[in-house]
Order: structure tokens, then sequence, then C-alpha cells
């Protein structure tokens, strides 16, 4: 049996609130909205009763924040893509930031389990005067427990249209990608953290926030395969490998929070899920 999920999730201001609104169809919603930080910012937290996607199972997300509102998403655990007989597993996202709005979007890793053949899409489409800051995390295989990811693809994509485009496929059978000096070398956690605007960054802030993020991965135990750059003037990235997920997640959360502190005066307030 495959599952057929969607869900949208709407964020609006109402004076000084964030709000959140959601329809569902199929075994995906989110939690009560939360508010650690004040009414201006509103945490949610995505679920998929499930626990992971097979073969044929599609999970599709719209999202919206309107002008002016804050949203911060984020999951209880990691998206599992389990093994596949032959169909696709699939989870799409499709976000729109108006005018002034903010999305924070930080779900857990996506988890490509041996045999997997899995899809990871997200389309973020900003208007002026809105920003991103997210990160997309993929662990292949579960190396601590001796299930490698010896066989099955991902594919990712991840896109601001007209303005930054990143996909690949990571087929597991590939040695040269998943072993090589020039792939990932044996590492089996990739992330990236990114930061968005929907109109070109002043350069002394690109340049500020570059320094700073580029400072703390200096003083990491990760600093060798972790790196920071802009591709395209209302884009930041910072891109990591790792052998396994904790560390990798570990600097990337440390990385958001001082992105959060410097591009928008935030302090660095973590979902409180994540302490659970």
């Amino acid at each position: 049996m495959t599952w057929h999920a969607s869900l949208q999730l709407d964020y609006s201001r109402h004076e000084a609130r964030s709000v959140a609104h959601y329809v569902h169809e199929g075994p995906l919603r989110i939690l009560q909205s939360l508010y650690p930080e004040g009414d201006a910012i509103c945490h949610n937290v995505i679920v998929h009763p499930p626990g992971g996607l097979v073969g044929g199972d599609t999970l599709y997300i719209r999202l919206t924040v309107g002008a002016g509102a804050h949203g911060l998403v984020t999951t209880p655990g990691a998206t599992r893509f389990y093994r596949s007989t032959g169909e696709t597993a699939r989870q799409l996202l499709q976000a729109r930031l108006a005018e002034r709005a903010r999305l924070e979007w930080l779900p857990l890793e996506a988890l490509a389990y041996n045999a997997c053949l899995a899809q990871n899409r997200a389309v973020f489409e900003l208007a002026p005067g809105a920003e991103l800051l997210g990160w997309d995390v993929t662990a292949l295989g579960l190396p601590a427990a001796k299930q490698p990811y010896l066989s099955g693809s991902f594919a990712q994509h991840l896109e601001v249209p007209g303005v930054w485009l990143e996909q690949g496929r990571i087929d597991a059978k590939d040695a040269r990608l998943m072993d090589g000096p020039l792939g990932l070398a044996g590492r089996r956690c990739l992330g990236t953290l990114f930061f968005v605007a929907g109109t070109p960054i002043e350069r002394t802030r690109r340049e500020a926030a570059l320094e700073c993020v580029r400072e703390l991965i200096d003083t990491h135990a990760l600093r060798d395969t972790a790196g920071a750059t802009s591709p395209h003037p209302q884009v930041i990235v910072v891109r990591v490998l790792a052998p396994l997920v904790e560390p990798a997640m570990g600097l990337l959360r440390q990385l958001r929070a001082a992105w959060r502190q410097q591009l928008w005066q935030l302090e660095p307030v973590s979902p409180r899920i994540w302490a659970m």
C-alpha cells in the first residue's frame, strides 16, 4: 500500500502576531503552533505519522508566508526513505514568500536507506524583501548500525527560480562519486545551509555573514570539509560533508544560530522539539 499525503501550510500576519493555518489530506499534519519568542514568530512541527516513505509514496507540502509574517518549520525526526522494489518515493516542497516575509525551513535529515529510490525536491519563490534561512541534510545509509548504502539512488533538487539551482543524483553504485576524492570521499552525510533574499543582499551584509560562519567553521572538527560562499547576490551558502549526521547537524545548528543573530538580530532560539 502506498501513501499519498499533502499539506497546505499558510502563515499570515495579524497585527503583531504570525498565525499558521493548515489543511491536510492523508497522514501529514502540523502540531500546535508555539511562540517561544513571542507573537512575531510562529514555530511549527510537521508530522508524518507513518514514519517513513516506501516506493510509490508521495508527500507534497505547499507553504506560503504572507507579508510581514515569520514562520519556523521543523520535523520531529528524520524523513526516512526506505527500500523500494521499483517505484520512487517523493517528498516535494513548494514554498512562496510574500514581501517582507521570513521563513526558517529546518527539517531534520533525509535518511536514505539501502536500496531506496527517492526524490527530495524543494522550490522556494521569494518576493522582494522576503528572506529565507534554511537547510537540507542528507544521510546515506546507517553507518553506525553497520547498514551501509550499497544500492539505490537519491535525487536532490534545491531551487530558487531564476536565481539558484542545485540538483544531483546520488547513485550508490557510483564508486567515483561515493568514495572518490572529488566526490564524497567515503563520507555519508552532506548538508547545505542557505540564506536567500528576494532582492540582492547588500554587499557588506553578505561579507559579514560569510565572515562570521567561516570563523566558526575554522574552529570546528569538520573545517576541512565545510565551506561558505555566495554564488549569487541573493544567496549565501554553507556546504559540509561528514561521516555521520551528528557532527554535520551540530555544525549547521551552530551556523544557523550565528546567521540568525548576524542577519536578523534575533536570539539563537531553537525549536523546542530538538531538545526532546
